[in-house]
């Protein structure tokens, strides 16, 4: 008969494997644009792709897919920037890819962007006078 103390290892090793297991989210980085957001790679000029919360963005190169990526969701969250304290700590936001971002009709505030958010979405994450953050982004 074995002793209940020889399955904590195995007890414990499942628990902590739980709790720090991988993570589903990628690390890029998220710069901003603002209007005019019209009209889109995705939906062209159709005012109703825009989500009324304004929480939308453009896809850039990475995460762009051959245009896969139109109305796909992330959830976004500033992790860190070149200046302390830009990001906005506990804040995570859903947002909807509406565009590419190599072809938006406003400039981005990097070009080399993982994604590039709508004021809205930026300063809902971040102090808007950056030009980008990092960012851990997750679809959902």
């Amino acid at each position: 008969m074995s002793s209940p103390l020889r399955l904590l290892p195995f007890l414990l090793f499942f628990v902590l494997a739980t709790l720090f297991g991988p993570s589903q989210a990628d690390v890029g980085t998220a710069a901003h644009y603002s209007p005019p957001y019209l009209p889109t790679s995705c939906f062209g000029s159709d005012p109703s792709q825009f989500p009324s919360s304004n929480l939308f963005g453009s896809a850039g190169e990475g995460i762009w897919d051959n245009g896969a990526a139109c109305g796909r969701q992330y959830l976004v969250r500033c992790i860190s920037a070149a200046v302390p304290k830009t990001c906005i700590p506990g804040q995570t936001i859903q947002i909807k890819i509406v565009d590419r971002a190599l072809s938006s009709k406003s400039r981005p505030s990097r070009n080399d962007a993982t994604m590039v958010l709508s004021t809205t979405a930026f300063a809902a994450i971040a102090n808007s006078s950056a030009s980008f953050v990092n960012v851990e982004f997750q679809q959902v």
